[in-house]
């Protein structure tokens, strides 16, 4: 027994709305990059979906390309987030003024 395409496709959209909308909803910082990253993962999983679906190899050399710049995007959003909460422990979304020099 096999899953078909589209069970992965309504995964994938699923994924992608949660983090969509914990992106919108919630206020403190990380959840808000852990949001990030599930939507990324989405998408990823989606690529990899039609690649297969369609037989092309195309899908999953984006997925690799969209990971290194998931990594970096990791790398420099812990550093602002570190950067935040050093100076205000219970930051949130709002106080992203305080990055100011």
């Amino acid at each position: 027994m096999t899953v078909g395409g589209e069970a992965y496709l309504i995964l994938a959209a699923l994924l992608f709305t949660i983090g969509a909308v914990g992106l919108m909803i919630r206020r403190n910082v990380l959840v808000m990059f852990m949001c990030v990253e599930l939507m990324l993962n989405a998408v990823n999983l989606t690529f990899v979906t039609f690649a297969r679906m369609l037989n092309d190899i195309g899908g999953q050399a984006v997925v690799f390309f969209v990971l290194v710049v998931a990594a970096a995007e990791v790398v420099v959003g812990l550093g602002i987030i570190v950067a935040i909460f050093r100076r205000r422990s219970g930051a949130t979304a709002d106080d992203l003024h305080l990055l100011k020099g």
